[in-house]
């Protein structure tokens, strides 16, 4: 009887390409990941691809220009009490990025608590903070138009390509924070209206809008670094 168990066994897990081919055929779950974060993950490697292409044709833009290249620090300060002061509204944002960073950690925790009432808090904490940074740089970029007349195919201070390299860059990822504050506010809604109670009280969607602001927050840390710091 032993027998039959090992030889309908083998039947069923088939070695080699055979055994790899029954598997999906079977349409079984291979890892233990929920399709929705296998998803984000997925859509934030093919994230990663673009940004790096973004900084890497910054990178080698910066390096081949003949023309000089307008000094961050100088481009980026603001005037407090007459006294320019390097960089200090991009040390804001960063700040600001950071911290929502911070309180998306502790609403994923509190989803998986089952809070709704502090998880809903914290995530429109996160998009508020957001919102403010989208604020910030719409400011930096009215800034830069109409004060210095820096626009995507020339710039006053020096190299044109600072004007394209700065709106593309800083734009694509402000379009992200910005889609991800009004993805933060529709998970935040359902959380409080009890949507994902109904539906079996499953918070992981929270995490999963968590790994999408995450990746935000540290892209703009490679942005900071490559652009203003550099």
């Amino acid at each position: 009887m032993a027998e039959a168990v090992l030889s309908s066994g083998a039947e069923l897990e088939a070695p080699g390409t055979r055994g790899v081919a029954d598997d999906f055929s079977r349409d079984k779950q291979v890892f233990g990941v929920p399709w929705g974060k296998a998803m984000m993950w997925i859509f934030l490697l093919s994230d990663t691809f673009i940004f790096s292409c973004f900084l890497v044709s910054y990178m080698k833009v910066r390096i081949t220009t003949t023309d000089p290249w307008p000094i961050p620090s100088e481009v980026f300060a603001l005037s407090f009490g007459g006294e320019p002061i390097p960089l200090i509204l991009i040390a804001i944002m960063t700040f600001i990025l950071i911290t929502s960073s911070g309180t998306m950690a502790m609403a994923v925790n509190m989803g998986y608590r089952k809070d709704r009432n502090k998880t809903f808090w914290l995530m429109v904490a996160t998009a508020v903070l957001g919102a403010s940074f989208v604020g910030m740089q719409a400011f930096e970029w009215t800034k830069l138009i109409v004060e210095e007349g820096v626009r995507p195919w020339g710039n006053p201070m020096g190299a044109a390509q600072f004007g394209a390299s700065f709106f593309m860059i800083t734009g694509f990822h402000g379009m992200h924070v910005s889609a991800g504050v009004i993805y933060l506010l529709v998970v935040a809604y359902r959380v409080k209206s009890g949507f994902y109670e109904r539906r079996g009280g499953n918070y992981e969607i929270v995490e999963i809008a968590g790994l999408y602001w995450h990746f935000v927050d540290l892209v703009w840390v490679f942005i900071f670094a490559f652009f203003y710091l550099w």
